[in-house]
């Protein structure tokens, strides 16, 4: 605890994807060792908690969402022991280490649902969804897989069909069956008895569905180029109100155990995602606000979700933001290099707990996948439309070595162009680097109170500047941000000079400005206010 605040509400959380972190074992595959190499690099950047995607054992049909065993690790990162020795030693560095937690659907090569697919009267058949066939022998109703094609899988064997949202061999648990609830608190409790700090659960908002099995209905807004998923509104597929309950009995769990953290993943507009913090907080302690990775990137736009998020939290709601994940196009990519600067800014100095994914305080671009480099299933199954994901997720590039310093061998994924350039190592020697940006910012975040934990009031300006106070009892910050490639000016409030702290361009740092600043083009500042 940070005095009476939770450690998470003052913490930066950093996203790995393990896969392509750090290749320990020269396989091309990113692993546990990998990462604890690495730990070095995450303190000097300055990051409390690392979120690592799954790493349990599994077919990877779905690269670890996917899960055979949601007590054991799958021999492509390595051992317990591997995992045990990296608790410790991020630990020992004070760094939390959260696990994603994925309990929507196992594998098909699960042993429970391989007992439950084994016959009608298997002990396990309801741990899974099971319908029998509408009247003409198809599936039983219309939902839609969000991986493509129908959600329903037909099992000769059985003569039933069983429901999986995503692909086919990742069967959906039936969450309505207290002996799931009962062995999936078994497996929280398993890992918070390894001393894991918190969860991060997959799709959240999908674990209970409707018992009727009524069809979804018709999505009148939908059209040509997006998903096909997208032709249903999943009103009978997620975000139920029994899944409350769940989520309350998941946090109750967590519980169990001091200080540990629950994060939800949730798609769903602001009025819909607040609802899981739970009835007097009691869901998931963060419940993450995607609201910037779709968000149309001008300060008016912008600013308008800032307010609306803000005043939708319930009382006591603790706010956190997010800028780019393993499911989402880089940041980079979606607003441009310069830009990528501005955009860390605001996530670091908005009010709440922010996540960074790995790469992006590299300004790692999207990568264009060749078509016989496509690993992502979503693409494959959905081809041409721009859903692939592989392009987030490629290797962490570390140097100018071959293979970027990721692995000794050609990795699993491709490099970004620019690499030999944009890397670790290059970045970390030039004082104007967005890498050393990312560093002076989360350094300035565990100095100053206003930012990690105090309150936020928006500036009010024009359309073209993003402006904002972040205060704590005396000190007063302003944080600007320019969202155009024009220079901007900004007149303040107060008559007294203030001082940048941090500016996206470095040797601005420290200077004092009078009571009119002005921004180059794709500048962002953080100014100390005179208190009053």
């Amino acid at each position: 605890m940070n005095g009476s605040r939770p450690w998470w509400e003052s913490a930066v959380i950093y996203q790995i994807y393990p896969r392509s972190f750090q290749d320990s074992n020269d396989d091309g595959v990113g692993d546990l060792k990998g990462i604890s190499q690495r730990l070095p690099y995450l303190v000097d950047l300055g990051v409390d908690a690392i979120w690592i995607s799954p790493i349990f054992r599994s077919p990877m049909k779905d690269f670890g969402y996917d899960i055979a065993d949601y007590v054991d690790i799958d021999p492509i990162f390595g051992t317990m022991a591997d995992f045990e020795r990296l608790i410790a030693q991020a630990h020992a560095r004070g760094i939390k280490v959260i696990l994603d937690f994925v309990p929507n659907h196992s594998s098909d090569q699960h042993a429970w649902f391989v007992e439950s697919r084994a016959s009608r009267n298997s002990p396990k058949r309801d741990w899974y969804i099971w319908r029998d066939p509408a009247p003409d022998g198809g599936p039983p109703n219309n939902w839609m897989s969000d991986f493509g094609g129908s959600a329903w899988q037909f099992d000769p064997a059985t003569g039933q069909y069983y429901y999986h949202a995503f692909l086919n061999s990742q069967p959906d648990l039936n969450w309505r069956n207290p002996e799931v609830v009962a062995a999936m608190q078994d497996v929280l409790r398993f890992w918070m008895q390894k001393d894991v700090d918190g969860f991060r659960v997959d799709v959240i908002w999908h674990l209970i569905k409707d018992e009727q099995c009524r069809d979804n209905p018709l999505n009148p807004n939908h059209r040509d180029g997006r998903p096909p998923h997208e032709a249903l509104i999943p009103l009978y597929t997620t975000d139920l109100p029994e899944v409350h309950d769940v989520v309350a009995m998941l946090r109750r769990t967590v519980d169990e155990f001091p200080d540990r953290l629950l994060i939800g993943e949730i798609y769903l507009p602001v009025e819909r995602l607040v609802a899981y913090y739970g009835r007097d907080l009691g869901g998931v302690h963060l419940p993450f606000n995607f609201a910037l990775l779709n968000a149309r990137w001008d300060a008016k736009h912008i600013q308008a979700l800032i307010t609306e998020y803000e005043e939708a939290l319930p009382k006591g709601g603790w706010p956190n933001w997010v800028l780019g994940n393993h499911d989402r196009p880089r940041i980079a990519s979606r607003v441009g290099r310069r830009q990528a600067a501005t955009a860390a800014m605001l996530l670091l100095t908005l009010r709440g707990t922010p996540t960074i994914y790995y790469g992006d305080e590299l300004g790692m671009p999207q990568v264009d996948i060749p078509r016989d480099r496509v690993r992502d299933p979503f693409e494959r199954n959905v081809p041409g439309i721009g859903v692939g994901r592989d392009g987030a997720r490629t290797p962490m590039q570390w140097d100018a070595s071959e293979h970027a310093g990721f692995s000794r061998v050609d990795p699993w994924l491709p490099l970004a162009d620019g690499w030999r350039s944009n890397n670790v190592a290059t970045l970390r020697e030039d004082a104007r680097s967005i890498l050393n940006l990312y560093r002076r910012l989360l350094h300035l975040r565990k100095q100053t109170p206003a930012l990690s934990v105090g309150s936020y009031r928006p500036y009010v300006v024009d359309e073209d500047l993003l402006a904002y106070y972040r205060e704590f009892n005396d000190s007063r910050l302003l944080v600007v941000l320019n969202l155009t490639d024009r220079p901007q000016a900004l007149k303040l409030e107060e008559d007294a000079h203030a001082r940048i702290l941090v500016s996206t361009e470095a040797k601005r740092d420290g200077d004092l400005i009078p009571g009119t600043v002005t921004l180059t083009g794709d500048e962002g500042l953080v100014i100390d206010l005179p208190s009053r």
